[in-house]
């Protein structure tokens, strides 16, 4: 994250904070408060109709809520250095996200470049799980990162770790024959093992099998993330087997942490009702946001949290989901978020009612009712107009394998 630019102070006005913990002090009869920041980033004074001293930036919240920033705990934004990653800017504070977690894209071999040119420029906050293969993701799903075990270099990837601790929270493997093909399961438990070496959470994808489902359960624990936990795919559903969904239940009561990465692929609406309805809620709700799902059918996190809402979700839930539930994943305090000397980290939205035609990994739609809408995202005493994404026209590629809508 880039330092704080020197500016006017920011007076926030009319907003209402939830997902703080305590309410703010001085708060109107309508629930609404005026928060100040001052020229350096910090949280100056907090309450009700505040007098801002001398010149300053006025933003009138309107009576929309505020809440920490928004956390995306899953997307790609290693831009240029992979084929499939989009910019921070094209998914962060322009929608309402102030904290972006890259989900693997490099790896030990070019995680120096990711931290250069996107991770140190960037206006929001950056954090990443490291690719356990080298190359990362740097030609996706046409050269896979975990053929075998030359793949994988234990030596590099601790040293890489050491390098770049304040960045890197975790390493991430992606489980699917797309990318393993016969190896199973193996390279989750190499993975657990360095995780465990650099006492750092593991991210495992999920997908088509092998490894299954319900193997790499049976080697996470506590912190760990699985992610596209409620993905549609064949043979890795937790509900068409009771027995898989008995057992991400009981994980889930453990610790582990199971993350929507919805994807060009792994999200269902249908999945995610069920689980729902039978009290089986996600840990954290992320995009999975790259340069093949941003136009079709993810589009952004509000619209992701919009999807879950839909099918059960309740609303201070959703919001939980990317805020503070992510943060724990990454290690980011959140304590003192809304007092005066803090750091102003905020996401101003909106619940709107709407009447939107949305679509799941799977092809079924769904017509959501109820829609976040970001208004700002305040990093320091910067407030960034943010909105929903608005996807440009889908078009037909041809490829060796087919046909896809892009």
């Amino acid at each position: 994250m880039t330092g704080e630019k020197a500016g006017k102070p920011l007076l926030l006005t009319n907003v209402k904070p939830m997902a703080f913990g305590d309410k703010a002090g001085g708060s109107a009869s309508d629930g609404t408060t005026d928060i100040l920041v001052g020229a350096d980033g910090k949280i100056s004074a907090i309450g009700s109709q505040l007098a801002a001293p001398g010149e300053v930036e006025r933003v009138d919240g309107k009576g929309a809520w505020i809440s920490p920033g928004w956390i995306d705990l899953h997307v790609h934004i290693w831009h240029g250095g992979t084929d499939i990653s989009i910019r921070p800017s094209e998914c962060g504070a322009e929608r309402g996200v102030t904290t972006l977690v890259d989900a693997g894209s490099a790896g030990e071999a070019n995680f120096h470049g990711f931290r250069e040119y996107i991770i140190e420029p960037s206006k929001e906050r950056i954090k990443a799980f490291l690719n356990l293969g080298s190359i990362g993701l740097v030609a996706c799903n046409r050269v896979a990162e975990l053929r075998d075990i030359r793949d994988i270099d234990l030596d590099r990837i601790l040293e890489c770790y050491a390098e770049n601790s304040e960045h890197i929270v975790g390493i991430k493997v992606r489980a699917s024959h797309v990318i393993t093909g016969s190896w199973g399961v193996t390279p989750v438990k190499l993975g657990k093992k360095i995780a465990k070496i650099l006492k750092v959470p593991m991210m495992v994808h999920v997908g088509e099998p092998p490894a299954l489902y319900d193997e790499v359960l049976e080697i996470l624990g506590p912190g760990d993330v699985v992610t596209h936990c409620f993905n549609g795919k064949a043979g890795s559903s937790i509900m068409e087997d009771e027995d898989l969904f008995n057992l991400a239940e009981r994980c889930a009561g453990e610790g582990i942490r199971l993350d929507i990465g919805h994807g060009g692929a792994s999200f269902s609406f249908k999945v995610a009702e069920a689980a729902i309805a039978r009290g089986l809620m996600p840990w954290s709700i992320s995009s999975d946001l790259h340069g093949h799902s941003m136009n079709f059918p993810v589009w952004d996190l509000a619209t992701t949290m919009s999807k879950l809402l839909s099918v059960g979700m309740p609303f201070d839930k959703v919001v939980d989901a990317v805020t503070h539930a992510p943060a724990d994943v990454i290690r980011l305090p959140m304590d003192n978020r809304l007092s005066v000397g803090d750091r102003a980290d905020f996401t101003i939205f909106d619940l709107i009612d709407e009447d939107l035609e949305a679509t799941d990994s799977n092809g079924d739609v769904s017509r959501l009712k109820k829609v976040f809408e970001p208004r700002y995202s305040v990093i320091g005493a910067e407030a960034i107009t943010a909105s929903r994404y608005v996807p440009r026209a889908r078009r037909l590629v041809r490829h060796s394998h087919g046909l896809s809508w892009r």
